[in-house]
C-alpha cells in the first residue's frame, strides 16, 4: 500500500467513525437542509439531467433531493453497481421503484441505460467522505466513481461535479493519487463551497 493509499484508508476510518455516531434524527435533519441548499445551486436549477445516488445509512441524505428533482421534471439517473464495481445507470422513477441490490444498495428497477448514460448529465452528484480546499474528493475506496469520473474526463464533457457532505468532512487536505479528479462544489448543511469559476 502506497503512502497516499494508507493515508486515505486512515482518513476514511476516522470519518466513518464520526458518521457512525450520528442518530437517524441527525441524518434526517441534515438531509432536509442539504436538499434545500442543493436545490438552490444553479447547477441543479438549470440541469435537465442529473446523475445522483441513493444515500444509505448515515451518508448525507439524498432521498428528499431526488424526489424534489424528479418532481421538477429533471431526469435523474441513479447508479446500478456491476459485478466489476463499474456503474451502469437507470432512471429514477420514485422511491417505490427502488429495489434492494448487492451490498444493501437501493437501485432503480427500470431498464439499464449503460455505463455511458452518465455522460448525458449536466450535473453529477458524487458520494464522498471528504473534500479538501482544492476540491479533491475522498470516496469510499471501491473505485466505482473513479471510473465514472475517468469516463467523463475522456468524453471531453464538463458536467458540474458536486459532493454532499457534513461540515466536518470539509478537510484541510485529502491525499490524492494520479487517477483522482477534483470536484467543482461541495454542499454541507452550513455552507456551499466552489472550487472553480
Amino acid at each position: 500500500m502506497t503512502g497516499n493509499m494508507s493515508e486515505k484508508a486512515a482518513l476514511r476510518r476516522q470519518l466513518l467513525a464520526v458518521r457512525a455516531l450520528l442518530t437517524s434524527d441527525d441524518v434526517q435533519k441534515a438531509a432536509a437542509v442539504l436538499a434545500d441548499a442543493a436545490l438552490n445551486l444553479p447547477e441543479l436549477r438549470r440541469a435537465r439531467t442529473v446523475a445522483a445516488y441513493v444515500s444509505m445509512g448515515s451518508e448525507p441524505g439524498t432521498r428528499a433531493l431526488l424526489d424534489a428533482l424528479h418532481a421538477r421534471g429533471v431526469r435523474v439517473l441513479l447508479p446500478v453497481l456491476l459485478e466489476d464495481n463499474d456503474l451502469d445507470w437507470a432512471a429514477y422513477e420514485g422511491t417505490e421503484r427502488l429495489v434492494r441490490a448487492r451490498r444493501g444498495l437501493l437501485e432503480p428497477a427500470g431498464p439499464r441505460l449503460g455505463v455511458d448514460a452518465v455522460l448525458a448529465a449536466e450535473t453529477v452528484l458524487l458520494p464522498g467522505l471528504a473534500v479538501d480546499a482544492r476540491g479533491m474528493r475522498l470516496g469510499r475506496g471501491g473505485g466505482s466513481y473513479d471510473r465514472v469520473l475517468a469516463r467523463v474526463v475522456r468524453s471531453g464533457l464538463d458536467p458540474a461535479l458536486v459532493v454532499l457532505l457534513y461540515a466536518n468532512e470539509v478537510v484541510a487536505r485529502v491525499p490524492e493519487e494520479p487517477h483522482d479528479h477534483p470536484v467543482h462544489a461541495v454542499v454541507t448543511p452550513e455552507v456551499t463551497l466552489r472550487f472553480r469559476a
